[in-house]
């Protein structure tokens, strides 16, 4: 496999390919960590949302994305 991606995109591909994966590994973990601790109103965290995160890799990702997107816009207005 890794033969395969440096035969095709090269040296500098197959490199940012791979942190790409990478990057995007590192954001899917955090995403679900903080889908964890988040806490609806009886405190608890909601199963679906659990279940999203890790059938769903995309989900945690644009997750993490928008709440540091919105953090971002309140640190603004400070």
């Amino acid at each position: 496999m890794i033969e395969t991606v440096y035969g095709n995109f090269g040296f500098v591909g197959s490199l940012v390919v791979s942190l790409a994966i990478f990057f995007f590994f590192i954001f899917w973990m955090a995403g679900v960590a903080g889908i964890c601790q988040e806490n609806d109103e009886d405190g608890k965290t909601p199963l679906f949302l659990l279940f999203l995160a890790i059938i769903i890799p995309v989900y945690p990702v644009a997750w993490i994305l928008i709440t540091m997107i919105k953090q971002k816009r309140e640190l603004r207005r400070l």
